[in-house]
Order: C-alpha cells, then structure tokens, then sequence
C-alpha cells in the first residue's frame, strides 16, 4: 500500500490506477485548493485574452515588471523587493544558491519537498522535531540549540495548519539575526491569515526572505505562480539564480486579475473559516483529534486503535474519497491523515464516510 501513495496531494491518476476507480469519481481531499476555484475575472480575462494571437506568440516579460508590481502592491513593498518563479521549489533553491547556504535547521513535520530541495542543493539539513502533543508549538529559543545559518519554516505550518502568532515568528527571526542565522519563511497558506505575515517587515529584518503562493488561495493551482519578498539586494542575487522565463505570460495575467478581486479574497477568508470550523467539530465528535489549523485543511490523529494506512484505502475503496496520508512527513508519528476544507456538502460527505468506517452512532 504505501508504495502507491503519491509524495504529494492532488495526484489522482496513480491512486485511479491503483486502486481501479476512475478519476471523475474521486473526491480529492488531499490538494488544498480552494474549492471555489478562481475569481470570474481571471477565466474570463484568461478567454478575452486568447482572442490576441501575440498572447501566444510573444515571449513572456523577462524581467516581470506588471506581475512583480500587482504583488509588490499585494503585499506592500517596492517591486524590488519581489521575485517571482513557477512555485515555491524553483524559489527556494535559487534562494539557497544565491545565500550560499550550508546547513539548514528545519521545524517538523514539514513540507515534503524541503528536504529533497535542500539534498539537491547540496545543503545538510538539520531537523528539529515539534511535538504533535503541544500541537506542534515551541519556544523561540529552543531552536538555537545547534549550529546552522539558515532556518527554513512555515507558518501556517503544513501539514497541521498550526500558526505561530506575528509576534513568535519575529521572536525567531530576531534572534536568527543576531546569530547571523537565514530564516526562510514559507507563508504558502497566509492568505487565509494575512494579518499574520511577515512580507512587509523584509527590511526591518535583512535576514528574512518570504515565500508565498499564489495559486492555492485563489484556486489556480494548475498555473504555477510563487513568489519571494526580500530586501532588494537580497531579492536580485535571488532573481540573478531563477532561469529566464519562469512565469507564463498567461499566468502572469491570471495574477494580476486574481490580486485585484478584494470581494473574492475578503469572502475566501470568511466562507473558509466557516466551513472548516463546521468540519472540524463534526470529526472532533468522531473521536478524533483535529489540530488547531487557521489554513484551508485540517490534519487529523486518528484513535491509537485505527491504522491509518488501512483508513486511507477503505476510503478510496468504498468511498472515493482521498485524503492526505501523512506517512511520509518526516518528524509526524503513526496515524495521522490530512484533509482539505471543501464545501459542505463534500465535507460532511468525508465526516459520513468516517463515521461508517469507525462504527460510529449518528
């Protein structure tokens, strides 16, 4: 069973295979998506656009000016201060190589592909084991124990979506300065929590570089779009380590008309909280436990009696539904699956399924 289990959510196609259910009768709970897809603006802007054959035939901005100025605004900050790349990874490591980083402490459990980016860069990672029993918090200092001279984190953290408070992260930050510590901060799922990043304080601390996502809050995720923000020195030597024409011109449009949708993003915020807070208590009366998430998924710690790995394919099996199995999040005890926050009436699809599969009364 776990040799089929995909290294990341979203990817139907080997579960379809595996387990011989068709694709179109899968709920996918496993990517955290927005369930309600795009702002109108962008598919129509997307389509309008497509009626000019140039938007095909031209090469896209090589230098970003539209796209890196629509996210500059976004977050507050001089376009400078912004680069951009098709998803976080290609970030990162043009951010490792541009900061010539050697040894990185990493909080787990923690996004899969941070190892595998560090190991390709050639950079020794340093884990540092948060524990699930104080739902993944930890004191500042305790991460200054070792030696490293970058710390690579997120907040909200995946897979709990547990969030440090503003104040906590620049506590570590702080001190990651004095120590002439990197800190890499990956706020992927921020924008379900914006009052809580840390973009717009990059020159207040020259050691920090944030990363964000732009196509998971606004439900794009097939156009690959993250950005960096930085000072502006430290963004150049970032930009100078990213390859020509990362970003798709179309991609480059569907940001710019995402960002400009407030009404969209106001009500993302609203209808995610609502939906999540319905679901989360409904699995907590399973028996469950659901950690304190602020993001758009939920990681849940089944009873010590139920194997998660045999959940996770009955699931599949009599149910088409898919979750997240969290096997192979480094740091993460036995028994944990994740699930995104879809809409109601999928969510309480997902809390009916689990209720038949633990035997429980309605």
């Amino acid at each position: 069973m776990m040799e089929c289990q995909p290294l990341h959510g979203g990817q139907l196609r080997p579960i379809a295979d595996r387990f011989g259910v068709p694709i179109s009768e899968l709920l996918d709970f496993s990517a955290n998506i927005n369930p309600d897809g795009p702002p109108t603006a962008v598919l129509s802007g997307l389509r309008a656009s497509l009626d000019d054959p140039s938007i095909l035939t031209n090469y896209p901005d090589l230098n970003e000016v539209e796209l890196r100025r629509s996210l500059a605004h976004y977050v507050g900050v001089p376009s400078r201060s912004i680069a951009v790349a098709n998803g976080f990874v290609p970030l990162l490591d043009a951010a490792l190589r541009a900061l010539s980083v050697h040894n990185c402490l990493v909080p787990v459990p923690a996004f899969v592909e941070y190892r595998r980016t560090l190991e390709r860069s050639r950079v020794e990672m340093i884990p540092h084991i948060l524990n699930s029993g104080f739902d993944f918090n930890c004191d500042p200092s305790d991460l200054f124990a070792g030696s490293c001279d970058a710390i690579l984190m997120a907040n909200p953290q995946n897979p709990s979506g547990v969030l440090f408070s503003r104040e906590k992260v620049c506590r570590i930050v702080s001190l990651a300065s004095k120590r002439s510590i990197n800190v890499f901060l990956d706020e992927a799922f921020v924008d379900y929590s914006p009052e809580n990043s840390l973009a717009s304080e990059v020159d207040r601390f020259p050691n920090l570089i944030v990363f964000r996502s732009v196509t998971k809050f606004f439900g794009m995720a097939g156009l690959r779009v993250a950005y960096a923000v930085a000072r502006p020195d430290v963004c150049e030597r970032v930009r100078e380590s990213i390859p020509p024409w990362s970003v798709t011109t179309l991609a480059s449009l569907a940001v710019e008309l995402a960002l400009q949708d407030e009404t969209y993003r106001r009500r993302a915020i609203t209808i995610n909280s609502e939906r999540r807070d319905r679901m989360q208590t409904a699995i907590r009366r399973l028996g469950i436990h659901v950690y304190p998430s602020v993001a758009n998924f939920l990681l849940l710690r089944l009873p010590g009696s139920v194997d998660s790995g045999q959940l996770w394919e009955r699931l599949i099996l009599k149910h088409h539904i898919v979750l997240r199995l969290c096997s192979n999040y480094e740091g993460l005890e036995d028994g944990h699956l994740r699930a995104a926050v879809l809409a109601d009436g999928e969510n309480e699809r997902l809390v009916n399924a689990l209720r038949r599969e633990l035997e429980m009364p309605q």
